[in-house]
């Protein structure tokens, strides 16, 4: 099919009003936002200067917050650091359990430790000799001969000088006038008896 010579006007025609309509449409579509930020808007919007930190944000070690609406892209070095000093502070609870953990055990009170006796190194020492059970009550002198004495165990008598041996264990040794000393001759003990009234 051959196209005349006034068929190929309409359609240069029709051209420069479809390129006319492409370039009046495209500026508009574009201050409506429909390609994305508009170069009159983005350079109508100047940079935030000074970013508005909540009060919060100005306790100690707590992360400053910045407004949403802003735009700026500049790096703020100062709130990455601030935001590097926050600690964490968990509570106490146990996310993976239900109930709260029970008290720790009382702390049992540690038993006093009985001191450590030292044994005695050697054998032990020997038992003490039995006391004498004699009793000294009274002198029986006469003139010429030496002094005796009268001595009793339970219910036997005896009369003996310095130098005797009475029930066959004990000897008398020395006689004063309140007191008598006398040896246990099985033991080798020595006693000194008082002199005592007559029961």
């Amino acid at each position: 099919m051959k196209l005349g010579a006034e068929d190929k006007k309409k359609v240069v025609w029709m051209a420069v009003l479809l390129v006319v309509a492409v370039l009046v449409t495209i500026p508009a579509m574009n201050s409506m936002g429909w390609f994305g930020t508009s170069v009159t808007s983005a350079a109508s919007v100047k940079p935030a200067q000074n970013t508005a930190v909540t009060p919060a944000a100005q306790k100690k070690g707590a992360a400053p917050k910045i407004r949403e609406n802003t735009l700026d892209p500049t790096l703020r070095i100062d709130l990455l650091a601030a935001a590097q000093r926050v600690e964490y502070e968990g509570g106490k609870r146990n996310i993976f359990r239900m109930e709260a953990p029970p008290p720790p055990p009382p702390v049992p009170i540690p038993t006093p430790i009985a001191p450590v006796r030292a044994e005695p190194i050697g054998p032990p020492p020997p038992p003490p000799p039995p006391p004498i059970n004699l009793k000294f009550f009274g002198f029986a002198s006469r003139s010429g001969e030496s002094k005796k004495i009268f001595l009793s165990e339970g219910d036997e008598v005896f009369v003996a000088k310095e130098g005797e041996i009475v029930d066959r264990r004990y000897k008398i040794l020395q006689i004063n006038n309140t007191s008598v000393l006398v040896e246990d001759v099985l033991n080798n003990n020595r006693q000194t008896i008082p002199l005592t009234a007559p029961s």
